[in-house]
């Protein structure tokens, strides 16, 4: 009975030994796991890769961005009305197609213009008839069978005559000259029909208000930019602008505001600035959707590094400090700014700490894993 008992004993304690080794075993494990993830070395392979750089202090450059469109040169647009009524006969010009100044645009035949090829000849023929009367009167008076008052009033018929046969020329001017009863439309300037109204056999009348074309000649283009009462104390006269578009994301346009108009939109509560842009290669189309950064430089310094080494996650930027020998800290930031490759920070970093300029995201994640 007593031997049961002791090899009942020398089992429990066995049994208890072994608990206590797996049990320690299983600890041990954890921490070295632990330990592992605390005291993640970044491998040389890594670092070979990585661009480590210094925080510095900057001069401190705001910006914030604005939409909006590419518009006309207002300045250099014309639009083409009609001097006369009639019937369009023939169009020759399309939207988008470039005209040289005085090229034809449309034909009109209309009736004024063959009413003023007939005022011409009877003022032709009145200068005639009067220019022969102011002679004959002068023969004779100077054969005493006239007198002198007989001279004057055919010097003022003759004159009056010249005057109406003159204004009638002035006016087929205008019109172009033409004696066939047909109003020429003509380019007044060069450049890209942006906008037509007519077509062959449309009516158009003198006293309508549509203009038949549209004329711009797009060297330069406007960029309107809608501003919205939050940001109307940031912007001024003068500040320079990167304006981007869509169909050419990778190419930024530099500017400067040049006009601020100061009343709100009623319709979308927002006020309108403009940027003038050559558009000499007629990159930029009227319509076109662009994105508009103001920037805003402050009489005022601030930590900066690159924004290769800003990482957001979980709703909070970080960087990556570095220490040295392949260790690394995740280091919570607070932004100021971000302007093209820098970004401007309230705290987190002082001058000269190292941060983690590429790969970020990828050290990022294994110290996080």
């Amino acid at each position: 009975m007593q031997k049961f008992i002791s090899i009942k004993i020398i089992t429990i304690f066995l049994t208890a030994f072994f608990i206590t080794a797996i049990i320690t075993s299983c600890n041990t494990e954890k921490q070295k796991k632990s330990s592992g993830k605390e005291k993640y070395i970044i491998p040389d392979s890594l670092l070979k890769q990585i661009a480590i750089d210094t925080v510095k202090i900057c001069p401190l450059i705001n910006s914030f961005t604005l939409t909006g469109s590419i518009d006309f040169d207002q300045d250099h647009q014309i639009n083409v009305y009609p001097l006369v009524s009639g019937n369009v006969q023939d169009v020759k010009v399309q939207i988008g197609d470039y005209v040289n100044a005085g090229q034809t645009l449309a034909v009109v035949k209309s009736s004024e213009m063959a009413g003023y090829s007939n005022n011409l000849i009877i003022a032709e023929t009145n200068v005639t008839a009067t220019k022969k009367q102011l002679d004959a009167i002068k023969d004779l008076f100077a054969s005493g069978l006239s007198s002198q008052l007989d001279v004057t009033n055919a010097q003022v018929n003759y004159d009056q005559a010249l005057a109406q046969l003159q204004m009638v020329q002035r006016i087929l001017k205008i019109n172009g000259n033409n004696t066939q009863g047909d109003y020429i439309i003509k380019a007044p300037i060069s450049g890209f029909i942006v906008q037509k109204n007519v077509t062959n056999n449309t009516v158009i009348r003198a006293d309508n208000g549509n203009n038949l074309f549209t004329i711009s000649d797009l060297k330069d283009v406007w960029v309107q930019a809608n501003v919205y009462e939050s940001n109307i104390k940031n912007i001024h006269l003068g500040d320079p602008v990167n304006i981007t578009t869509l169909s050419y994301p990778d190419k930024i346009f530099h500017g400067k505001i040049d006009k601020i108009l100061n009343v709100l939109d009623p319709a979308n509560k927002v006020m309108k600035v403009r940027i003038v842009l050559p558009n000499t290669d007629y990159a930029l189309k009227p319509l076109m959707f662009a994105s508009v950064t103001v920037v805003n430089k402050e009489n005022k310094n601030a930590i900066c590094i690159s924004s290769k080494a800003l990482i957001f996650d979980h709703s909070q930027y970080f960087v990556l400090k570095y220490k040295g020998n392949g260790i690394a800290d995740i280091t919570p930031v607070s932004v100021a700014s971000i302007f093209g490759d820098k970004v401007y920070l309230n705290s987190g970093v002082v001058e000269g700490d190292k941060v983690i300029a590429s790969q970020a995201l990828l050290v990022y994640d294994n110290l996080n894993n």
